[in-house]
């Protein structure tokens, strides 16, 4: 018999083993255990009948394969920027002997997530794409109690708010706000951001983490949001999704489009409204 502990790192065989969860939490009284992503915003409770532990050479196989599709689609991103790039407006500023060129104003971030591990490699990716950020590490109920001091403190043009969900069947249809895990406080920090700047396009939001409630979300104020088909989304979609809006010119409406083409689930996982762009260009440069 498979002796399991906390740090493991599992699959689930009524699943086809399809995702790697590392055990966060042993409950030997139900002979279950809660499970933590490894590179999916999820958090799921499993019978340990149903786990199979994984060795460290498969779980390198597989996370490399989770490490070279968030490479591909960083590398994505740097493309569309060099297309934006060699638009004739740009060309004309930056070889202009007058103006001497000019320098980059990318919208800044505040992320606020559920998870640590999760922001710890999100700021890498941020910081891989030079995009400025605030972030911070709280529990999903402890969000709407401190969205308005940190918008205060550090007024963002783009807030993330993610973290961990889950949809439980168990507790109701997909309609049914009680039937997520944590919707219910993303929703509830939307809505406080919203007091503190009701317009969309002064502070763009994306919320919601892994089969979120995504039609509830967007009422309660945001731009963006998952699951839109409740299922997982990947660790560094809310960054994607943030760059996209932190490159786009404040005179165009992001497109959509590209945006979803450079996250790793797609329209399944994330979608939002029309928003225009925070980027802005300044001169001189320095």
């Amino acid at each position: 018999m498979v002796h399991f502990k906390v740090g493991d790192v599992v699959a689930r065989k009524s699943y086809g083993q399809d995702m790697l969860f590392q055990i966060i939490e042993m409950h030997p009284e139900t002979g279950s255990a809660f499970l933590l992503g490894f590179e999916y915003r999820l958090l799921a409770d499993a019978p340990l009948s149903d786990l199979v532990k994984l060795d460290p050479h498969e779980v390198e196989t597989r996370t490399q394969k989770y490490r070279q599709r968030a490479q591909e689609a960083v590398r994505l991103i740097q493309q569309d920027r060099n297309r934006m790039r060699d638009r004739s407006e740009w060309r004309l500023v930056n070889h202009s002997e007058e103006v001497g060129g000019s320098f980059d104003w990318p919208g800044r971030v505040l992320h606020l997530d559920g998870d640590s591990t999760y922001l710890k490699r999100c700021l890498q990716v941020y910081e891989e794409l030079k995009i400025p950020v605030d972030g911070y590490y709280m529990a999903e109920k402890d969000m709407p109690n401190r969205v308005t001091e940190l918008l205060q403190k550090h007024r963002p043009d783009i807030l993330v708010i993610t973290g961990h969900d889950a949809l439980q069947a168990k507790r109701g249809p997909a309609n049914n706000l009680d039937s997520y895990r944590n919707s219910r406080y993303f929703i509830q920090a939307v809505e406080k951001a919203r007091l503190y700047e009701p317009g969309k396009d002064n502070l763009v939001i994306f919320a919601g983490a892994c089969q979120s409630f995504f039609e509830a979300i967007l009422l309660s104020g945001a731009n963006f949001a998952s699951s839109p088909k409740r299922i997982n989304i990947h660790t560094l979609d809310p960054v994607y999704i943030a760059e996209k809006i932190a490159y786009t010119s404040i005179r165009q409406s992001v497109n959509i489009f590209d945006m979803i083409k450079n996250t790793i689930t797609g329209l399944d996982g994330v979608g939002g409204l029309e928003t225009k762009g925070c980027f802005r260009f300044g001169i001189p440069k320095q």
